[in-house]
């Protein structure tokens, strides 16, 4: 049987990582990952997976973040009983990070029942629960560094820093061939860029067969700063939210993201170069993270700037649902730092949904927002969104701020490409969007790579790795998503809009005739009588289109 390496995520998507690399003698997985973004690509978390999850022999995980590790309770659940096997940090990180998904899922589903069944609908279950999260923990298996194990019979790999995330790692794969030489793959998950506050720049060796690389932020310069340098920037946007005297919330990922900058608050706010004000840390899964990093502190940089910061006496965490709602009734200028990072989970809608419609208050975008994503609709500048089934309207000040990121940016990419060099066969281009991807390729031409050599798989492609070309093989089922729906809004979106839209629409026509005119129109339009509306015109629906996110309609 030929060497094979299936694309079951992270395709022409930035979410839901996942590969599996299948031999004559083993299936093993690499990252097993949650989508986020539109409905329709959420979606596939709650359909079975392409693959028989008993079938798989072991599993390879890059680093925690959900978007890499999210669906392995699911995994187990459904069968698999391999080993899972990570860092040591990433495996402490897992600990706390399943299971608090788990506990956010059965909470959210719980909520959209409600509303399901006030609807008529039948009732929805969680991809997975708590108990199903702790489960699975007891697969995981814990290696350090530059380290060969063996997962399965005829492979080996080891681990490489990639500077990312606490733990994060690239893999290096070596699979055994009758009379040749061993295929020799690497993986490279999420790699961080330079200058990154708590991690080394990434390592791996060279001279590689296949390379599969990260593209989150292809084509893009984000003209990396210095440390000294963000803080500056930071402070600028802290000091403007300090000014309209309301709340600064950013939504942050709860394990690194946060722990990043609640460090350089406190930095700066000990120099004076912001207000000193309460740091509201709303997240009990970044409290836990936090005793992690300092478990791991010796293997950061700067991990005694990082302990100091959070032993502040302006940096308070809440745990209870009770704590975080009794936020709501703070006034004044405040910090309100809370989970998740592209508002799609978490007690950051909350916050979101108190504070939006308040002209006081200063939304910080903190890093990558996927498309679909709530934060990618505040970032492009919607005026409305519905959240938790309530229309809000955006009157705050909604700002961006990339120096925190955990990905390299495009040049640094080329650069980690270049240092991988010579690359045998073929690099494929994974864990971006479209326009990223293509910019990272033509970027990669520059060095030499031949255009037929850059290659960008699609969900569940499968491509044979034996032989003297890299062939792309059909996919093997039938597509589990309209791959011109991957990384899009959808029409759960559009909807939402459109929806926006007509409310709008109603609430500025000057009376009841002209509001009666609007509704016979649609009606007409939604039972195809077509026809006029006696002469009379709809009153017009002002502004650019509000997008607005359409998962929480259940």
């Amino acid at each position: 049987m030929p060497i094979r390496l299936k694309f079951h995520g992270a395709a022409r998507t930035v979410t839901g990582s996942c590969y599996m690399l299948e031999t004559e003698q083993a299936r093993i997985l690499i990252d097993c990952g949650m989508f986020q973004g539109s409905k329709t690509e959420r979606e596939l978390n709650y359909r079975p997976f392409p693959f028989e999850a008993s079938s798989v022999d072991a599993m390879i995980l890059t680093h925690a973040h959900i978007d890499h590790a999210g669906l392995i309770p699911k995994l187990v659940k459904h069968g698999f009983t391999g080993k899972i096997h990570c860092t040591h940090a990433t495996s402490d990180l897992c600990a706390i990070m399943l299971p608090d998904s788990g506990f956010i899922q059965e909470m959210e589903v719980k909520l959209l029942n409600q509303r399901r069944v006030k609807r008529g609908q039948e009732a929805v279950d969680p991809i997975y629960t708590l108990e199903d999260a702790h489960k699975s923990l007891e697969n995981f298996y814990a290696l350090g560094l530059e380290t060969w194990f063996e997962p399965a019979p005829g492979i080996r790999a080891r681990f490489w820093n990639a500077g990312h995330l606490l733990g994060s790692a690239s893999i290096e794969v070596e699979v055994a061939q009758t009379g040749s030489k061993p295929l020799r793959i690497l993986f490279s998950g999420d790699l961080g860029p330079d200058n990154k506050m708590l991690h080394f720049d990434p390592e791996a060796p060279a001279q590689f067969d296949f390379v599969i690389c990260e593209s989150t932020y292809g084509g893009r310069d984000r003209f990396e700063r210095s440390e000294e340098a963000r803080r500056v920037i930071l402070a600028t946007e802290v000091n403007e939210a300090a000014k309209r005297k309301g709340a600064l919330l950013i939504p942050s990922f709860a394990v690194e993201r946060t722990q990043e900058l609640v460090t350089d608050l406190v930095i700066l706010m000990e120099r004076g170069d912001i207000p000193k004000a309460q740091i509201f840390i709303d997240s009990p899964l970044a409290s836990k993270a936090t005793q992690i990093f300092t478990k791991h502190a010796k293997e950061l940089q700067n991990g005694e700037l990082l302990t100091r910061a959070f032993n502040s006496h302006y940096v308070r965490s809440t745990e209870s649902v009770e704590d975080s709602k009794a936020l709501a009734r703070f006034t004044g200028f405040r910090i309100i730092v809370a989970a998740s990072g592209m508002c799609e989970a978490g007690r950051i809608r909350h916050h979101l949904k108190n504070h939006l419609w308040q002209p006081s208050t200063t939304v910080l975008l903190a890093g990558f927002q996927a498309e679909g994503s709530l934060g990618r609709i505040l970032e492009d500048g919607a005026r409305t969104v519905t959240i938790m089934g309530e229309e809000i309207n955006v009157a705050a000040s909604v700002r961006r701020m990339e120096d925190y990121s955990g990905h390299a940016d495009g040049p640094e990419l080329v650069q980690w490409v270049k240092e991988r060099l010579p690359i045998g066969r073929s690099i494929f281009l994974t864990h971006g969007e479209e326009e990223g991807q293509a910019a990272l390729a033509n970027d990669l031409r520059g060095l030499g790579l031949p255009h037929d050599c850059i290659l960008i798989p699609s969900l569940d492609s499968v491509y044979e790795l034996t032989g003297d070309a890299c062939a792309f093989i059909a996919e093997e089922t039938k597509p589990r998503i309209d791959p011109t729906m991957v990384a899009r809004l959808d029409s759960h979106n559009d909807l939402a809009d459109l929806i926006l839209d007509i409310q709008d629409a109603m609430r500025k026509s000057p009376d009841e005739k002209s509001r009666g005119v609007l509704v016979r129109r649609l009606r007409k339009a939604l039972t195809g009588d077509g026809g006029g509306d006696g002469g009379r015109r709809r009153p017009p629906v002002s502004g650019p289109s509000r997008r607005a996110r359409g998962w929480d309609e259940g």
